[in-house]
């Protein structure tokens, strides 16, 4: 089993109203590709409860059955829409951890 955690900055530029409606967006997009995507066992995104010391905005949680599926996960036409759509245009950064448990 892999797991893969994303951590997102958005962009400074967006009115705390607009963060919250896209960090909203976000989170039902990716959540949503559950039972979608082949392989991918779990995916949760945390956009509350963030702590002052915390460096990013949100955070994608998600268990994928195999490395090969973390790639057709990365490719699959329903998840690119979803990043495309609902994350690249509100963020700046992007931390990525993948490992194997």
């Amino acid at each position: 089993m892999i797991k893969h955690v994303i951590l997102w900055t958005l962009n400074p530029e967006l009115s705390e109203s607009e963060k919250n409606e896209v960090k909203k967006n976000i989170k039902s997009g990716l959540e949503g590709l559950v039972g979608t995507v082949p392989g991918l066992i779990e995916l949760t995104v945390h956009i509350d409860g963030r702590l002052s010391t915390s460096t990013a905005d949100l955070m994608l949680d998600s268990t994928l059955e195999s490395a090969e599926a973390l790639k057709g996960y990365a490719t699959h036409p329903a998840h690119v829409a979803v990043a495309n759509e609902k994350v690249r245009p509100y963020t700046v950064q992007r931390s990525c951890l993948d490992f194997e448990m």
